[in-house]
Formats: C-alpha cells, sequence, structure tokens
C-alpha cells in the first residue's frame, strides 16, 4: 500500500458507492494507527479508493466511530474537529439499546 503507512494487511475486497452513486471496488487494509494531530491516536482499518486530487493533495475521510475513538468531535459551525473532554457512555448505551429494539423488530 501506502509508504508512509508502511506494510499493510490485505483483510477483504469490498464494493463501495460513493456520493455521486458509482459503484467502485475498494481494499480494507489493516490495522492502521491513525492520527489525527492533538487527538489520540486510535488503532483501525483503512478503506482505499482509486481518488482524484482534490487541490493537488487527497482527501481522507474518516469514519464515525474511529472520530469517537479519538474523542474529536466535528464542529459544523467552525468546520474543524474539537478535542471532546470525556467519552459517552450514555450515547454508547442509548445506541446498543436501538440496535438490539431494530433487530428484535425483525
Amino acid at each position: 500500500m501506502l509508504l508512509r503507512l508502511g506494510e499493510l494487511k490485505h483483510l477483504d475486497t469490498v464494493s463501495v458507492e460513493t456520493a455521486t452513486q458509482a459503484v467502485v471496488s475498494g481494499d480494507i487494509c489493516g490495522p492502521v494507527l491513525l492520527r489525527m494531530g492533538q487527538f489520540r491516536p486510535v488503532l483501525t482499518e483503512a478503506l482505499f479508493i482509486e481518488m482524484e486530487l482534490a487541490a493537488g493533495r487527497y482527501e481522507p475521510l474518516i469514519g464515525y466511530i474511529p472520530l469517537e475513538q479519538a474523542q474529536a468531535v466535528v464542529d459544523l459551525v467552525g468546520h474543524r474537529l474539537a478535542k471532546f473532554g470525556r467519552v459517552d457512555l450514555k450515547a454508547a448505551t442509548k445506541q446498543r439499546q436501538f440496535a438490539r429494539r431494530a433487530t428484535d423488530v425483525g
């Protein structure tokens, strides 16, 4: 994969639907140690797809779970990441309860 990330293990190949509704093939690799500025580093996996450069650079997309693990929240007004001082276990409990109810319905 990428030199900067070191040698990554290929875990799977998946089909991905993009924002333009195009379906492309992507490679899931890992583990990856994700570092985002002042936030706590987290171990995760990465999905690699063919991309076009934006202003001469690639724009990584970081999912909700790695952001939450790094205690980062999205500041929608300032268009930036902000550090959240604590992990919200109440929200995690509510998500599990919702998921449990959703599976009980089917």
